[in-house]
């Protein structure tokens, strides 16, 4: 298993920041890549095991909440990906600074034990600093902009 964090200082109160995450099927209104995004299927106790569709151009994705710790974390693992990936999870993390919010994203992959399997892991979760970078960024713009 490997992971990568990317961390974004943003200008907007944390309860905020997590207003925007916790509306799970608003994705696509501050991510630049994702065309659409809705939910799904809702959790049947709250929020855990909660899905939303999300497309990207051809990509169709299925994310399902399996940490709702409001206003501290909310993570989901992601399906649709290449059969390859076994687990493809993302963690998003909120910590207050003065009257920002310090936001991390962790993204962790599985994809197995072996040394070449290992390596790939490394790879992917650097391919996925792009994808992290876009989604503080679009975060921020939402937040940020909407406060002037």
């Amino acid at each position: 298993m490997a992971q990568i964090d990317r961390t974004r200082t943003i200008a907007a109160a944390p309860q905020d920041v997590w207003e925007v995450l916790a509306d799970f099927g608003a994705l696509s209104s501050w991510v630049d890549r994702a065309d659409h995004s809705s939910i799904l299927t809702r959790g049947a106790d709250g929020p855990i095991g909660t899905t939303r569709r999300v497309q990207m151009g051809r990509n169709t994705l299925v994310e399902r909440i399996v940490e709702f710790d409001p206003p501290h974390a909310l993570a989901y693992d992601i399906e649709g990906l290449p059969t390859r990936l076994r687990k493809v999870n993302n963690r998003w993390t909120l910590r207050p600074s003065g009257e920002s919010a310090v936001v991390t994203l962790t993204s962790t992959v599985e994809i197995g034990s072996g040394r070449i399997q290992r390596l790939a892991e490394r790879v992917m979760c650097r391919l996925m600093t792009r994808e992290s970078d876009g989604m503080l960024a679009g975060l921020a713009k939402r937040l940020e902009t909407s406060h002037v």
